[in-house]
């Protein structure tokens, strides 16, 4: 009996690890493009607003009964760790009482939809995929824990309403248009105090409140001239910027000394 059964065991294990090597295709597939993969910041840039657009392609294994998506778009800035700081008025003066810190967090964080992210997918859904400012995660360090809060914590509210007052953390949920069934565009408006490096953009297609399939891109945030020069000296060579530093420091002291003289 069990060398009979034995090639049937086999034959499990075998298929078993078949499915599991073969991707699961897409019927659909995103192609996209951003209208400027490298954004340069002069000493008079004010901030601008790059295009992103793309289009669904769909093949032969598409559903007939498909007609209608939603897209999510996500832009990530450089990642970095910060702080949020609580302030208690004491004896007439404003003091630090507590704070939280966020690790690895971006910098820059945008959430576009052609929807509201209800209308899109489920809560569960919501949450799985981080669809909105609420979902997304923040990892901060708790005591000597790690973990992302409920989104009404008082530090997460307060990190993200500080981020979004200077325009760097955003959320809108008519941002995407599509302009036909399948062409669709947004923009990402990037503000005056956007850090600079890498910003990558996920876009998540959905149907009928599903993960349809998804896609990556990305761009660029550099400076160029004196405060290029200034940024890569204060990277590379610590030491002669801080010699740098004091030496236009003393400089600038010696000439207000001549201008605001006395006779």
């Amino acid at each position: 009996m069990t060398a009979r059964s034995l090639p049937a065991t086999v034959g499990l294990g075998l298929a078993l690890s078949a499915m599991i090597a073969i991707p699961a295709a897409h019927a659909e597939r995103l192609i996209v493009s951003v209208s400027n993969h490298r954004v340069t910041v002069t000493p008079n840039y004010s901030g601008e607003e790059l295009v992103l657009f793309g289009s669904v392609e769909k093949d032969a294994s598409t559903p007939a009964t498909r007609t209608s998506y939603d897209l999510v778009v996500t832009v990530s800035g450089p990642r970095a760790d910060m702080v949020t700081r609580r302030k208690e008025r004491k004896f007439g003066i404003w003091v630090n009482t507590d704070y939280r810190q966020f690790l690895e967090v971006p910098t820059y964080l945008a959430v576009f939809a052609n929807r509201p992210f209800d209308a899109i997918a489920s809560p569960d859904v919501e949450r799985r995929q981080q669809l909105g400012l609420k979902n997304v995660l923040l990892t901060q360090r708790v005591g000597t824990d790690y973990a992302d809060v409920v989104p009404n914590d008082a530090f997460r509210s307060a990190f993200v309403r500080l981020r979004s007052e200077h325009g760097l953390y955003r959320e809108a949920t008519s941002a995407v248009t599509f302009l036909t069934p399948t062409l669709f565009r947004t923009g990402i408006p990037l503000p005056a105090e956007v850090p600079i490096g890498t910003y990558d953009v996920e876009i998540k297609l959905f149907s009928d409140g599903a993960l349809v399939t998804r896609t990556e891109t990305a761009f660029e945030i550099v400076k160029v001239g004196f405060e290029q020069f200034v940024a890569t000296t204060a990277r590379q060579n610590g030491f002669i910027y801080g010699l740098m530093t004091v030496f236009m420091a003393l400089m600038t002291g010696w000439m207000a000394s001549i201008v605001f003289r006395k006779d």
